[in-house]
């Protein structure tokens, strides 16, 4: 049976997130990595107040993601296929041996520290649900103009698209999203508008400092968040990360690939739970695990169970 490890974007983050994976021992390990390359405690960045800034929210995603990942494949687990919905593609990539987890610790700093400082504030990202594609797109682009910039941002389900962009705009398609029938239009815990032409700058700077960053062809399969493509080159996969920032992120058409591609068992590691609700529908019947809330040893247990059993 194929698995998939699934890296969450910002959103998932909550306050002490690090602090509830000390007692894994990769975490350590993580921490004493990730601080040689910050010169700073990253153990800071995950209180309240810390998790208002992007780049804070980031790194804790990395770390948290790579800490878990490190834990299963110390008890000799390993995925088939790795995926991560925008920031989760870092861990993603560290844990395909793609990308140095050192190199991703600085190059995240830097990704967050740009998002941050190109939209300091009345910006960010509502995600509408029980509206298809079409008629989102059609939302967008009535209230879309000079003075009103949103964008289609996340393609997630069927019938959960996330739009970004000024405060203003998304309040303005998130009421006409209503009045067309949405079950909910809500903002997310996102202060900068991702995957939209907004961070194009940002993508830009941040691929110029990729450019020094060495990548290997991945040992497990990657698929892009972005593309749901199967990327092995690593100048494709440099592409991928370095401008994923600023490109829609399709997750949904990400699962239907891992799915076609014989995928049977997915498993998101922590933090949340975001990405098990929305591979519910694409996988199921076949085994969703989540790696928070779930004991190590049970873990361990489910996923050796699962793999050894046949499609």
């Amino acid at each position: 049976m194929s698995t998939l490890w699934s890296f969450p974007g910002q959103g998932a983050q909550r306050a002490g997130m690090l602090h509830t994976l000390l007692d894994l021992p990769p975490l350590r390990d993580c921490l004493d990595e990730a601080g040689d390359a910050l010169g700073e405690d990253p153990l800071r960045l995950d209180s309240a107040e810390a998790l208002q800034d992007t780049r804070a929210v980031q790194l804790c995603l990395l770390l948290a993601g790579v800490a878990a990942a490190r834990l299963l494949m110390a008890r000799g687990l390993a995925p088939d296929y790795v995926g991560g919905l925008s920031i989760g593609a870092y861990a993603a990539a560290v844990t395909a041996g793609a990308l140095d987890f050192a190199d991703a610790v600085r190059l995240v700093s830097l990704r967050g520290r740009l998002m941050q400082e190109a939209y300091p504030a009345g910006y960010g990202m509502t995600a509408i649900n029980g509206l298809d594609l079409p008629t989102v797109e059609r939302l967008v682009g009535e209230v879309r103009g000079s003075g009103s910039p949103v964008y289609l941002a996340n393609i997630n389900a069927d019938n959960q698209v996330v739009i970004a962009g000024s405060e203003a705009a998304m309040d303005a398609v998130a009421g006409r999203a209503r009045d067309a029938g949405a079950g909910a239009a809500k903002r997310l815990a996102v202060s900068v508008p991702s995957h939209c032409e907004l961070l194009a700058g940002p993508a830009e700077r941040l691929a110029e400092a990729f450019a020094a960053v060495r990548l290997r062809r991945p040992q497990y399969r990657y698929l892009s968040g972005s593309s749901a493509r199967l990327l092995v080159d690593p100048d494709k996969l440099r592409d991928d990360l370095a401008y994923n920032l600023c490109r829609v992120v399709d997750w949904h058409a990400t699962l239907h690939s891992a799915r076609e591609r014989g995928v049977r068992l997915h498993l998101e590691l922590p933090p949340g739970t975001v990405l098990s609700g929305l591979a519910q529908r694409v996988f199921e019947p076949c085994r969703i695990i989540a790696f928070q809330g779930t004991r190590p040893d049970s873990l361990d247990a489910l996923l050796r169970r699962e793999v050894s059993q046949e499609p």
